[in-house]
């Protein structure tokens, strides 16, 4: 059965830790709800009220235009290996991109990438376990490193093209400010 607490305890840090992979749920007042799932080192659990996470370049900015009009966020991890359990983490969360001043400080908790788009700053205020027996064991067998090297053979040029070409607005037409100059 589902428990709830008000932060996130030693033993959930620890299962976040543990876990290959995670879900970051976002929806605007209207449009489409966007559920992503995230990995490659992305997340750090900062405090018993604070996650942070790093947002690759990819081919959609949904997670950024749905916080620019509401900012509320949840993530949740599934225990497919080991430990049968469903952890859920809401909250409010800011979007801060390689403009902002604490960008660079935040994304020093992560190994460098060229594909560094944005960091989102979670403060929790709900962790919710639920049992997780219905979901499957899933062995993990590594990380993939095609986002990485597409970044990596875009290079800073090739990114900032596809920010520009591909990244400003969320499939609901909301903007992303992706560019400084959307924030204006």
């Amino acid at each position: 059965m589902a428990k709830q607490f008000d932060k996130i305890s030693d033993d959930h840090a620890a299962f976040i830790a543990a876990q290959h992979m995670f879900f970051c749920g976002t929806a605007a007042a209207d449009g489409r709800v966007n559920v992503s799932p995230k990995g490659m080192d992305s997340l750090r659990v900062l405090g018993p009220n604070r996650i942070i996470w790093r947002n690759l370049t990819g081919s959609g900015n949904e997670t950024a235009g749905h916080l620019a009009q509401v900012n509320r966020m949840t993530l949740m991890w599934c225990g497919f290996e080991k430990r049968p359990m469903i952890l859920r983490a809401y909250g409010t969360a800011r979007t801060l991109h390689p403009r902002d001043a604490e960008f660079a400080e935040l994304n020093a908790h992560f190994p460098p990438s060229e594909g560094a788009r944005q960091m989102y700053d979670l403060t929790v205020d709900l962790v919710q376990s639920s049992c997780g027996y219905a979901v499957p064991f899933y062995d993990h067998a590594g990380p993939r490193d095609v986002l990485a090297q597409w970044a990596t053979n875009k290079g800073p040029e090739g990114i900032a093209a596809h920010w520009e070409n591909s990244n400003q607005t969320t499939i609901d037409g909301l903007p992303t400010h992706i560019l400084a100059d959307a924030d204006d």
